[in-house]
Protein backbone atom coordinates (compact mmCIF):
# COMPACT_ATOMS: atom_id res chain seq x y z
CA UNK A 1 0.00 0.00 0.00
CA UNK A 2 1.22 3.50 -0.64
CA UNK A 3 0.39 7.09 0.04
CA UNK A 4 1.48 10.52 -1.24
CA UNK A 5 2.01 13.09 1.52
CA UNK A 6 3.05 16.76 1.47
CA UNK A 7 5.84 17.51 3.97
CA UNK A 8 4.77 20.27 6.38
CA UNK A 9 7.71 20.76 8.82
CA UNK A 10 9.41 24.01 7.79
CA UNK A 11 12.87 22.42 7.72
CA UNK A 12 11.69 19.44 5.68
CA UNK A 13 12.85 15.95 6.61
CA UNK A 14 16.02 16.48 8.58
CA UNK A 15 16.98 16.89 12.22
CA UNK A 16 14.02 16.57 14.58
CA UNK A 17 11.27 15.61 12.08
CA UNK A 18 13.50 12.98 10.47
CA UNK A 19 14.45 11.54 13.84
CA UNK A 20 10.79 11.24 14.85
CA UNK A 21 9.93 9.78 11.42
CA UNK A 22 12.66 7.10 11.60
CA UNK A 23 11.86 6.26 15.22
CA UNK A 24 8.21 5.77 14.30
CA UNK A 25 9.04 3.73 11.19
CA UNK A 26 11.16 1.42 13.34
CA UNK A 27 8.25 0.81 15.71
CA UNK A 28 6.31 -1.10 13.03
CA UNK A 29 6.88 -4.60 11.66
CA UNK A 30 6.06 -3.61 8.07
CA UNK A 31 8.72 -2.92 5.46
CA UNK A 32 8.43 0.85 4.92
CA UNK A 33 10.10 2.90 2.22
CA UNK A 34 10.15 6.60 1.39
CA UNK A 35 10.90 8.59 -1.74
CA UNK A 36 10.05 11.74 -3.63
CA UNK A 37 6.63 11.52 -5.26
CA UNK A 38 8.06 12.45 -8.68
CA UNK A 39 10.96 9.99 -8.49
CA UNK A 40 10.92 6.19 -8.56
CA UNK A 41 13.79 5.80 -6.08
CA UNK A 42 12.82 4.65 -2.59
CA UNK A 43 14.94 4.38 0.56
CA UNK A 44 14.32 2.50 3.81
CA UNK A 45 12.23 4.64 6.16
CA UNK A 46 14.00 3.02 9.11
CA UNK A 47 17.38 4.51 8.16
CA UNK A 48 18.17 8.01 9.44
CA UNK A 49 21.02 8.38 6.95
CA UNK A 50 18.80 7.35 4.02
CA UNK A 51 15.88 9.59 5.06
CA UNK A 52 17.99 12.70 5.61
CA UNK A 53 19.99 11.90 2.47
CA UNK A 54 16.88 12.45 0.36
CA UNK A 55 17.05 16.17 1.18
CA UNK A 56 13.27 16.52 1.26
CA UNK A 57 12.13 20.10 1.85
CA UNK A 58 8.93 21.64 3.19
CA UNK A 59 5.94 21.59 0.81
CA UNK A 60 7.48 18.72 -1.17
CA UNK A 61 5.40 15.61 -1.93
CA UNK A 62 6.81 12.26 -0.83
CA UNK A 63 5.67 8.72 -1.47
CA UNK A 64 5.36 6.30 1.42
CA UNK A 65 5.20 2.59 0.63
CA UNK A 66 4.51 -0.03 3.29
CA UNK A 67 4.06 -3.79 3.11
CA UNK A 68 3.10 -5.95 6.05
CA UNK A 69 0.39 -6.67 8.59
CA UNK A 70 0.53 -3.20 10.15
CA UNK A 71 1.12 -1.27 6.90
CA UNK A 72 -1.98 0.92 7.17
CA UNK A 73 -1.24 1.89 10.77
CA UNK A 74 2.37 2.64 9.82
CA UNK A 75 1.30 4.89 6.94
CA UNK A 76 -1.19 6.68 9.20
CA UNK A 77 1.46 7.35 11.87
CA UNK A 78 4.11 8.48 9.39
CA UNK A 79 1.67 10.70 7.50
CA UNK A 80 0.81 12.35 10.81
CA UNK A 81 4.49 13.21 11.39
CA UNK A 82 4.97 14.53 7.87
CA UNK A 83 1.84 16.69 8.02
CA UNK A 84 2.52 18.23 11.44
CA UNK A 85 4.50 21.47 11.85
CA UNK A 86 7.87 20.89 13.53
CA UNK A 87 6.90 23.03 16.54
CA UNK A 88 4.13 20.53 17.34
CA UNK A 89 6.24 17.35 17.11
Amino acid sequence: MERIVTVVPEDGLHARPASKFVETANSFDSDIQLGRADDGDLVPAASMLAVTGLGVTADEDVRLVAEGDDAEAALDALEDILSTPESEL
